[in-house]
């Protein structure tokens, strides 16, 4: 593990950090936009 190239964290921390954000992403907009369509039903 510590023989390890820079090149291969780098890529490891790529590629982390683009599946954290696309599970954020999937989060956000699988929670955020049923919010205010179920509130506009309600209301009106």
């Amino acid at each position: 593990m510590p023989q390890m190239a820079p090149i291969s964290w780098l890529s490891l921390f790529i590629i982390f950090s683009i599946t954290f954000m696309i599970f954020n992403m999937m989060n956000y907009y699988s929670f955020n936009p049923s919010m205010p369509k179920s509130n506009l039903i309600n209301k009106t």
